[in-house]
């Protein structure tokens, strides 16, 4: 594989990296299973391996750590913190058990650690924002964790742009490490980072590694107008990117018919046509891909040998506008602004 800079880490990786949520409780729960597509991965070339503590709430980093051993210094390991530990996913449970302050970070850094089997992690993230915790605080305690030796670097995730600046300031105006990644939703019915996310990560010169570039699921072909829409685990946890009442889902199930077209005239699959869009946009550094069997990394690993012409590109722009996501929760973030009335409506009294 041609593998590119993670950002200015210095750390080399390629130009797939193999996302660990599927391996688990939350998709193949047989450990053996997964091991064997990460092993496949690895001997395809894949060096970058993504996982959360939160995936399968812990049991995803422990299947990652027995897969690595013995090959822990051939890979590059990203895994990431704020989500609640202590209940399902969609739930918030003890507000100690979560978030992005000092006393978390320390605290779930060395749990994912000993899950891993490993001493260090490579690149630690940040979930998710959060509107209780001043970045500061986060990045002071991530700056102690890179200097103890217990992580290489750090990043965010899902970040919105003017957040992902706030960071870069504080690090330079209190002295402190500061954010090397970004990992963000992208794919072709996701393309609202275009317009700022993507501008700000390049002239900052942050790595940029985007999650589910294959919509989840929607750029797989699986989805066509006059069928019934599939059924998964992922369906259930997030039902609203599913749902095929909601106007932006009817959207995306519009935009994938044309797409499904336009890939089979240009003589490639689906699959392939998402993940080379994502791979060909230059601040990108590698798409994460999630595979949940050994069949569904086949069908990926080869999009890294897919070139799209400029007819192709444009296609794809007029099927789905740059800059434009057309379903609000394939955005993975929404600003409490939005989503909290008492953050919008002035108090008279």
């Amino acid at each position: 594989m041609d593998y590119r800079s993670l950002g200015r880490t210095g750390m080399m990786v390629s130009p797939l990296c193999l996302g660990a949520m599927m391996f688990g409780e939350w998709g193949e729960p047989d450990h053996d299973t997964s091991i064997g597509i990460i092993h496949r991965a690895l001997d395809a070339g894949i060096n970058f391996i993504d996982t959360a503590d939160v995936y399968s709430r812990g049991e995803s980093e422990e299947i990652v750590g027995k897969a690595l051993k013995g090959r822990r210094d051939d890979v590059v390991l990203a895994t990431k913190f704020h989500g609640p530990m202590d209940v399902a996913m969609g739930e918030w449970g003890d507000p100690l058990q979560r978030g992005n302050s000092r006393r978390w970070i320390f605290r779930e850094v060395e749990n994912s650690l000993r899950r891993l089997g490993t001493d260090w992690i490579d690149l630690y993230q940040v979930h998710r924002p959060e509107r209780e915790t001043d970045v500061e605080e986060t990045l002071s305690a991530l700056t102690d964790l890179q200097r103890q030796g217990k992580i290489r670097a750090f990043g965010s995730s899902t970040f919105p742009a003017h957040q992902v600046v706030e960071a870069q300031w504080v690090s330079e105006k209190r002295a402190l490490g500061r954010f090397v990644t970004e990992q963000p939703p992208y794919s072709i019915l996701a393309r609202g980072i275009e317009a700022d996310l993507l501008p700000v990560a390049e002239q900052f010169g942050l790595g940029v590694i985007p999650w589910s570039p294959l919509a989840g699921g929607w750029l797989t072909g699986r989805f066509r107008k006059g069928q019934d829409a599939p059924q998964s685990n992922r369906a259930q946890r997030m039902p609203a990117r599913y749902d095929l009442s909601e106007p932006g889902n009817q959207r995306k199930l519009d935009a994938a018919e044309h797409l499904a077209l336009l890939a089979e005239e240009a003589g490639m699959t689906m699959v392939h046509l998402a993940i080379a869009f994502v791979l060909q946009h230059p601040g990108v550094t590698a798409p994460i891909i999630g595979p949940r069997t050994m069949e569904q990394l086949e069908t990926q690993l080869g999009a890294v040998d897919v070139r799209l012409g400029a007819e192709v590109l444009d296609r794809i722009d007029e099927i789905v506008p740059p800059g434009v996501t057309l379903s609000a929760a394939d955005a993975g973030y929404q600003s409490p602004a939005l989503t909290d009335p008492f953050l919008r409506r002035r108090r008279t009294s």
